[in-house]
């Protein structure tokens, strides 16, 4: 990494990571003290206590990079947003499409009840991956025979959700890079079958009674803009992002698991031909573009914690001789090398072509059916 990133990364490292736990701690003595005796209040008070965090990397998007994202969507949808439980599916092509939604979600005014579908080795991130286990995100292993009842009881416990909530999913499984496209299409060669939707078709089984709304989002960056990734927003540069989002109605979809599984298929051919729309015109159309500002609470939360931290280690430093002594130089040094070491992470987490590819199937199906593995792969 080189130095001029790591003048960036260790200041707000420091900041983020130290708010975290504290951030963590609370969310911990809520989880133990108050959770068992009320869930709802637990989740309200989780709520408040997650967007404190969630706040920060808004922050980075909005007043430190200067990242523009410009929303295109129906004026009486967009009103509703923030309003109702809503599943949201999104291509995921990005290394900080979930970013983007917190955004969405935090001008909508439901920032901390924003959850995903995520892998499951992301609760094991620290502080951030933690606050999302509190925040009850539904974590997978990738494999449909170990997901399927993770991935329905997660979604049912929403039911009584007190407060409106966003349940991200991606449907497309992973981010979409060139690797994992040709992977794609040699085990869609292999097999001769369609990848079926699982995940969606769960979501929308067992959701359909209380989630009255899907917002289907195409995130995309216009030719002229370099394309954001973590490492670029932390070194404060600039791009602009186009999201089209359309409402549909649950109750518009089919009833069957195979018709709902098509419609999902229908959906993202669609989003293909809005995609290439875009490439061409550079513009998502006649869509309405709405203008979802620049909020001051984000700024208003870091200096708040800024202030916090900073106020702390004064009041540490006059308290005791801690830097007096080669120990206390010596811990602080481990400290900043272990910010650094968390911040990298974060950021390799993120990258697009980091992330692991599918595993291509060496072999046909036998009598067109596939095996138990392929159909693991396939999830």
């Amino acid at each position: 990494m080189a130095i001029a990133s790591a003048v960036v990364l260790v200041p707000f490292g420091l900041l983020f990571f130290l708010s975290g736990l504290i951030v963590n701690l609370f969310q911990v003595i809520c989880f133990v003290l108050i959770r068992p005796l009320s869930k709802n209040t637990y989740r309200k008070i989780n709520r408040v206590v997650a967007e404190l965090l969630w706040l920060q990397l808004v922050w980075l998007i909005d007043w430190w990079a200067h990242v523009k994202i410009q929303l295109y969507m129906d004026s009486e949808e967009f009103k509703l947003m923030g309003k109702e439980h809503a599943l949201l599916i999104a291509n995921h092509r990005s290394d900080i499409d979930w970013l983007v939604g917190w955004v969405l979600a935090q001008r909508s005014g439901c920032l901390g009840s924003a959850l995903a579908v995520m892998k499951k080795s992301s609760k094991f991130l620290p502080v951030i991956g933690w606050s999302m286990w509190f925040s009850e995100y539904v974590f997978l292993e990738r494999s449909w025979a170990k997901d399927e009842n993770t991935l329905k009881s997660g979604l049912q416990r929403l039911n009584d959700f007190p407060r409106p909530f966003w349940l991200a999913l991606f449907v497309e499984g992973t981010r979409f890079t060139k690797a994992k496209l040709l992977a794609a299409q040699e085990y869609a060669a292999s097999t001769g079958l369609p990848i079926p939707r699982n995940g969606f078709v769960s979501a929308v089984s067992n959701m359909r009674s209380f989630v009255p709304a899907i917002y289907d989002a195409t995130v995309t960056v216009p030719k002229n803009q370099p394309s954001p990734t973590m490492l670029r927003i932390l070194r404060g540069q600039p791009s602009v992002i186009h999201v089209h989002i359309k409402r549909r109605l649950m109750k518009e979809l089919p009833e069957t698991d195979d018709g709902v599984a098509q419609w999902c298929k229908d959906v993202f051919v669609a989003k293909d031909a809005l995609l290439d729309k875009h490439l061409a015109e550079d513009t998502f159309g006649d869509q309405d573009f709405q203008d979802i500002g620049r909020p001051i609470k984000s700024l208003l939360v870091v200096i708040s914690w800024s202030c916090l931290l900073v106020l702390g280690a004064l009041k540490l430093f006059q308290w005791s001789s801690f830097l007096s002594s080669w120990k206390g130089i010596a811990f602080s040094a481990a400290g900043l090398a272990t910010v650094t070491g968390l911040m990298q992470i974060l950021i390799m987490f993120s990258q697009s072509e980091r992330s692991t590819p599918a595993k291509v199937a060496p072999a046909k199906p036998k009598n067109g059916v596939p095996s138990e593995s392929s159909r693991d792969k396939q999830h």
